[in-house]
């Protein structure tokens, strides 16, 4: 059995080889789970201080940087896709798992599985349910497909009638972003990300963000504001209410 010396020698080794943050936290979770719940012996392990997390804020496009990637995306599969993920708010697991019969127009929703088998609500917008109609018609309903299609049929497919991958979908947003001339980092969360930062913006309430976004904890959604430059910018400066107008 490892003694503390040990342990704190293994910790020493993962940074020295470069393991993220992230890593280091499930690593040292995993320790001490062997040590409290398998061996027994929690005093062993009782010293180790899990990496703490940097508060990094996820990367927002703007509006005029969606509109851009919008025109960039020039396959009809992956235009609907992104569209849907950033008119919704979804995560790419939640979008490629879609399904017909998730599309629920008479109540102007969608149903989500997100994480956790847990089932949520998104409102589906009039766009929104227009460019998902032509896409089924024009190009889903022409796609291979071993059976035929019914309200459980996935709503995306490649190319050969099986499910989007994420490769895929990410090389594709990738290549639009950079056709686009867009420099920031992105991929499909960051229109998740600017989903959320869009809707606060608009005036959403944040508790309603979160239920669309599927947070369990408000305090998730409640980054969203601290990336919100529009946000920032209407917040009053008590400065300029203490001193009068042409004083400096």
């Amino acid at each position: 059995m490892l003694c503390p010396d040990d342990i704190r020698a293994w910790e020493s080794e993962l940074v020295r080889r470069g393991l993220g943050e992230s890593g280091r936290r499930i690593a040292a979770a995993a320790l001490r789970f062997l040590y409290k719940k398998t061996l027994a012996r929690p005093e062993m392990v009782s010293f180790l201080v899990f990496p703490k997390s940097v508060g990094k804020l996820p990367t927002v496009l703007s509006l005029e940087e969606v509109a851009q990637l919008r025109s960039a995306l020039k396959e009809t599969r992956y235009y609907v896709f992104f569209l849907l993920i950033y008119d919704a708010g979804l995560r790419i697991s939640e979008a490629i798992q879609l399904k017909a019969g998730d599309i629920d127009r008479s109540r102007g929703i969608i149903r989500i599985l997100g994480k956790g088998g847990k089932e949520r609500q998104v409102k589906l917008g009039d766009h929104l349910y227009a460019l998902l109609q032509a896409y089924w018609k024009d190009v889903r309903v022409k796609a291979p497909h071993s059976e035929p299609l019914s309200k459980d049929s996935r709503l995306f497919c490649n190319s050969k009638g099986g499910p989007i991958s994420r490769h895929g979908a990410r090389k594709a947003l990738a290549k639009a972003a950079l056709a686009a001339g867009i420099t920031k980092r992105t991929n499909p969360h960051c229109l998740r990300h600017s989903f959320a930062v869009h809707q606060l913006e608009a005036g959403t309430d944040l508790r309603v963000v979160q239920v669309q976004l599927g947070h369990d904890s408000i305090r998730s959604t409640q980054t969203y504001l601290h990336v919100s430059t529009r946000l920032i910018l209407q917040a009053p400066s008590p400065l300029d209410a203490l001193v009068p107008p042409g004083v400096e």
